[in-house]
C-alpha cells in the first residue's frame, strides 16, 4: 500500500519539483526532497492542514509565498521529469523514507552551517547543501505515522 494516493499526473509533478530543488545534490538529495513532499501531505497539522493531494503541497502559499523555491522563482516546469525522477518520485509515494528526511517537513540551504533549529523547530540532518527539519515532538505526531 502507497504511503498516500496518487495519480501518474502526481508523480510527474513531484518528480519536476524534485529536480528543480536538487538535481545538484543527485538521486539521494532528491529523494529527501520527495521525503518533504509526503511527509507534508501526511502530516495533517502545523503549516499543513487541508493538504489533501500532492498538487496542494506543491503549489501552497505561507506567508504569502510559494512555500517552495521553485515555485516562487517559477523554474519548477524548467523541464519535464524524466523517467529517472519519476522513478525516485513513485518510490517516494508508495515507501521510500530515509534519515534526514524521513520525518522532515521543511529543508532549506542556508549557503551556511544549519542552524540547531529552524523557526523552532529541531535539525533532524543534513545533506550535501539542505539542512533538513522535523516537527518538534508531539507538535505533529501524524508525521511519523507508516514509519
Amino acid at each position: 500500500m502507497p504511503r498516500v494516493n496518487y495519480r501518474s499526473s502526481d508523480v510527474d509533478l513531484m518528480a519536476r519539483m524534485m529536480r528543480a530543488e536538487a538535481e545538484g545534490e543527485g538521486k539521494q538529495g532528491m529523494l529527501y526532497v520527495g521525503n518533504v513532499i509526503v511527509n507534508r501531505l501526511k502530516a495533517d497539522c502545523l503549516d499543513f492542514k487541508g493538504l489533501r493531494k500532492i498538487h496542494d503541497v506543491i503549489f501552497q502559499v505561507q506567508g504569502g509565498n510559494f512555500s517552495f523555491e521553485a515555485v516562487q522563482k517559477g523554474n519548477v516546469f524548467y523541464q519535464r521529469a524524466r523517467s529517472a525522477e519519476k522513478r525516485l518520485a513513485k518510490q517516494n509515494l508508495d515507501y521510500w523514507r530515509q534519515h534526514p528526511g524521513k520525518y522532515a517537513l521543511w529543508y532549506f540551504n542556508p549557503y551556511a552551517p544549519c542552524p540547531p533549529t529552524w523557526y523552532g523547530q529541531p535539525h533532524s540532518g543534513q545533506f550535501k547543501n539542505h539542512c533538513y527539519y522535523e516537527p518538534k515532538p508531539g507538535t505533529c505526531d501524524s508525521v511519523y505515522i507508516g514509519s
